[in-house]
């Protein structure tokens, strides 16, 4: 289900003070990489991904294979930084952006 424009707007409020979790670079999304950028929004729902990559166009690209991931959504991309939200069933209070 997409996220509606209030609920996108509390996301880029609380999105606004985080800092990057996961980077992505040249070699893309690698296989350990995916495994952390799993793991960080099971743990934290709400996330910031630099992607460290120079070409606009493989930006673009590495932002729709993030979006493709189950049950991702984005809530925000400016220029090099992506915001990406994942619920989670069980959220843990001390690890949620969310809750916190």
């Amino acid at each position: 289900m997409p996220l509606s424009a209030d609920r996108k707007k509390q996301f880029r409020t609380l999105g606004h003070k985080l800092n990057p979790i996961v980077t992505i670079a040249g070699n893309g999304l690698s296989e350990g990489v995916l495994a952390e950028l799993n793991r960080a929004l099971d743990d934290h729902e709400l996330i910031k991904v630099k992607l460290a990559v120079p070409e606009r166009e493989d930006r673009k690209e590495l932002v729709a294979q993030l979006t493709a991931l189950p049950n991702t959504e984005l809530v925000q991309e400016i220029g090099k930084v992506v915001l990406l939200y994942r619920p989670n069933k069980k959220p843990n209070p001390k690890l949620s952006n969310l809750l916190r």
